[in-house]
C-alpha cells in the first residue's frame, strides 16, 4: 500500500484537516489547505508550487485528478490559484487548473478546467468536457462539449442528486478510511 505523499515545499506545508480522508498513491505538495470531512482519492496529484490551492469542506476530489495553479505573470500579476469551495463533487480523471469551483459546483469524470474560469455554486460541467480559459458556468446551468458550451439549465432533482452525492462521498470516505486503518493493524 502506498501511502500518501505530504511534501512541503519552499516553506510552505500543506494544511489537511485531521477529518478529511487523503487515499493512499496520493500526492499533495506545497500550498495545499484541506478543509474538514474532504476526501482526496486514489492517486490524485495536488500541486501547490506556484501558487496555492484550497479545497472546502467535504468536496471530493475523486480517483486520479490532478490538480495544479497558475504562476503570476506580467498580464496575471496574483496568477491564477485553484480554489475549491465546499460541498463541490469533482468526477475521476479530472484536470483543474489555476480556477475557482464555488460551493456546491459540479465537475463531471474527465474534465478540463482551465485558468481563470469559474463554476459557479450548483453549476455543471459533464463528462469530457473541456472549459476554455476565463470561462464562467452560471449558477444552476450545464455545459458540455469541447470547447464547452451552454446547454440547458439543472432541474431541482439534479440539484438534489448533486447534494446527495456530497453526502454520499462523506460517508464512503469514513468508510474507507476505516478500512485502510484495520488493513495496517
Amino acid at each position: 500500500m502506498s501511502e500518501p505523499l505530504i511534501l512541503p515545499f519552499k516553506g510552505k506545508t500543506p494544511k489537511i484537516h485531521e477529518s478529511a480522508f487523503i487515499a493512499p498513491g496520493c500526492k499533495i505538495i506545497g500550498d495545499v489547505e484541506i478543509g474538514p470531512e474532504a476526501s482526496i482519492w486514489y492517486n490524485c496529484v495536488i500541486r501547490a508550487d506556484v501558487n496555492f490551492i484550497k479545497i472546502g469542506a467535504r468536496s471530493n476530489i475523486q480517483d486520479g485528478t490532478t490538480i495544479h495553479c497558475d504562476s503570476a505573470t506580467p498580464v496575471t500579476p496574483n496568477g491564477h490559484p485553484t480554489i475549491i469551495g465546499e460541498d463541490v463533487l469533482v468526477g475521476h480523471m479530472v484536470m483543474l487548473h489555476g480556477a475557482t469551483l464555488e460551493d456546491r459546483a459540479f465537475v463531471g469524470l474527465s474534465t478540463t478546467v482551465m485558468d481563470g474560469c469559474v463554476i459557479e455554486g450548483d453549476g455543471m460541467l459533464a463528462a469530457g468536457a473541456t472549459l476554455t480559459p476565463n470561462k464562467r458556468i452560471p449558477s444552476r446551468q450545464l455545459w458540455a462539449g469541447s470547447p464547452a458550451k451552454y446547454m440547458r439549465d439543472l432541474t431541482e432533482p439534479a440539484i438534489a442528486g448533486m447534494r446527495l452525492g456530497v453526502a454520499h462521498y462523506v460517508e464512503n470516505a469514513k468508510a474507507h478510511k476505516a478500512a485502510l486503518e484495520a488493513a495496517v493493524k
